[in-house]
């Protein structure tokens, strides 16, 4: 089964990844949707920026066949952006379709957990204050 996997410099779209998992045979469909705020850890954020190790798209692929092969007929999509963004744009999208609710709910949790554990995006945060950090590094 074809799954939608991306990394990406542009604007995402809920709805194109949304839609990307519906289809014969899935009951249920769940999309998690994590986007930029203005404030992390109590500090106000004025600008961010994810940068993508060259092996990004491929640990990214291998998080997605990985949550598949644990729920079989799942239909799934995780696409990320990367470079500069704003406050309220979406930073990542990830959808999955499955026969059944709790299938889909679980396999969505488990593809955004994973992508965040595993799949080598940095993020790097400028606040209000001049300071700096870098999120995710190993």
């Amino acid at each position: 089964m074809e799954h939608l996997v991306d990394i990406v410099d542009r604007p995402l779209s809920e709805p194109e990844v949304a839609s990307s998992v519906r289809g014969p045979g899935v009951g249920g469909t769940v999309t998690f949707v994590g986007a930029v705020r203005d404030v992390d850890a109590g500090r106000d954020v004025v600008r961010l920026e994810y940068t993508a190790h060259p092996t990004a798209r491929q640990r990214l692929a291998d998080v997605v066949a990985a949550v598949a092969a644990d729920y079989p007929g799942a239909r799934l999509a995780a696409v990320h952006r990367v470079g500069r963004l704003e406050i309220g744009d979406l930073a990542v999208v990830v959808a999955a379709g499955c026969p059944h609710r709790d299938e889909a709910f679980a396999a969505a949790r488990r593809l955004i957990d994973d992508l965040k554990a595993t799949v080598p995006i940095w993020k790097h945060q400028t606040f209000a204050d001049g300071t700096e950090e870098w999120v995710g590094l190993p």
